[in-house]
C-alpha cells in the first residue's frame, strides 16, 4: 500500500482542480489576457502543485520510510531510505 492511499481521493480532487486551473491558463493565453493576470494564475497553480507535492512527501516519510526503516535489519538500508527521502525533498525545493 502506498503512503497516499488513504488520501487518494483528496489528491485526485486537488489534481483535477489544478488541471482546471491549467486549462484556464491556456484560455487566458489564447484570449491575450494581461501578462500580470496570467502570471498571478501561474503562481496559484505552482503553489497548488507544491502543496500536493509536500503532502505526498509527508505521507511518504510517515508511512513508507517509517515502515521500511522499522523492518530494516541493516543500518545501510535505513541510510538508503533517508537518502531517497532527502533527494525527494531536494527535488521539491528546486521546483
Amino acid at each position: 500500500m502506498r503512503g497516499y492511499t488513504m488520501s487518494k481521493d483528496e489528491y485526485l480532487t486537488r489534481l483535477r482542480r489544478i488541471e482546471g486551473q491549467v486549462r484556464g491558463l491556456q484560455r487566458m493565453i489564447d484570449e491575450d489576457v494581461y501578462c500580470i493576470d496570467v502570471l498571478t494564475q501561474v503562481s496559484a497553480v505552482t503553489k497548488a502543485l507544491r502543496g500536493v507535492g509536500m503532502g505526498l512527501l509527508d505521507e511518504h516519510i510517515r508511512h513508507c520510510v517509517r515502515g521500511a526503516a522499522a523492518e530494516a535489519d541493516d543500518p545501510a538500508e535505513v541510510d538508503a531510505l533517508v537518502t531517497e527521502a532527502t533527494e525527494a525533498i531536494e527535488r521539491l525545493l528546486r521546483s
